[in-house]
């Protein structure tokens, strides 16, 4: 099933926010992301009616299993296309903000290509 970009980076920054304080709360995804709590709150509603997330009796949001395997894949493609940018001399900040556009659209093909092709240079 084929998700909106803006549900792709709300779920990375999800788990992101998991992987750097634990538990994440709408308003942590807000101040992340520099929106407005109602705009969070409504994305929220719809990544849990689509099975994406749960929030636990602390209004704690978490991944679901498939809501965590989308945030994984989008993570490790933009990690990836990051590191790559930067190696070939791309300023940090700029390969940052360009892995977030192409992270979405790169073809699964293309990127596992890309991503063997990373895996033989390190070696």
């Amino acid at each position: 099933m084929k998700i909106h970009e803006s549900a792709e980076n709300y779920l990375e920054t999800i788990l992101v926010l998991q992987k750097r304080n634990g538990n994440v709360r709408s308003v942590d995804i807000a101040t992340e992301l520099n929106f407005s709590k109602p705009s969070i709150s409504n994305a929220m509603k719809q990544l849990s009616s689509n099975g994406y997330i749960k929030m636990d009796e602390n209004r704690m949001i978490i991944l679901t299993d498939e809501g965590k395997n989308i945030a994984e894949k989008i993570y490790e493609r933009h990690q990836l296309i990051s590191e790559f940018l930067v190696m070939l001399g791309v300023e940090q900040k700029t390969a940052v903000e360009d892995a977030c556009r192409i992270e979405h659209v790169i073809s699964e093909e293309t990127f596992t290509k890309f991503k063997n092709h990373m895996n033989n240079m390190k070696k």
